[in-house]
């Protein structure tokens, strides 16, 4: 890939080429930078725990608390460990000229959408019908 270094304020705009190198690289940033924030995040929860680890609390109602807690830290954790295989996938994306495309339909998603969720693959319409799909299967089965 090109380098090419995206101005300072730069914000994608509808006016300019769709996925030109320079917002390829805006996103490319962006994904970098979320993917680093998750990543610190997670060091400090683990630095957290191991902190905690040792400190039995005395009172089992404290005690419950505080393993409700853990166990709710360690699901976040693990949402945003599977964040991050989607925003590797996405950076694949960018990687291959891909990025900023449906998967299922080939349209562009918009510069909006993918400013609010880079990871996103789909248009609105085209996860509009996905989510209506999954929804109508899973009335299907109860």
């Amino acid at each position: 890939m090109i380098s090419v270094t995206v101005p300072p304020n730069y914000k994608p705009s509808e006016k300019e080429p769709y996925m030109n190198p320079v917002m390829l690289e805006y996103f490319r940033n962006k994904l970098i930078k979320w993917k680093a924030d998750i990543v610190r995040e997670a060091d400090l929860t683990l630095q957290e725990l191991q902190d905690d680890g040792g400190m039995q609390e005395p009172d089992i109602t404290d005690r419950a608390s505080a393993e409700t807690e853990v166990a709710l830290e360690l699901r976040t954790r693990d949402r945003q460990r599977k964040l991050i295989s989607k925003i590797d996938e996405a950076l694949e994306r960018i990687e291959r000229n891909e990025y900023g495309f449906c998967e299922e339909t080939g349209e562009p998603i918009g510069i909006k959408r993918l400013d609010a969720r880079p990871i996103a693959t789909l248009t609105v319409d085209a996860q509009e019908r996905h989510e209506r799909k999954e929804r109508t299967q899973r009335d299907e089965r109860e």
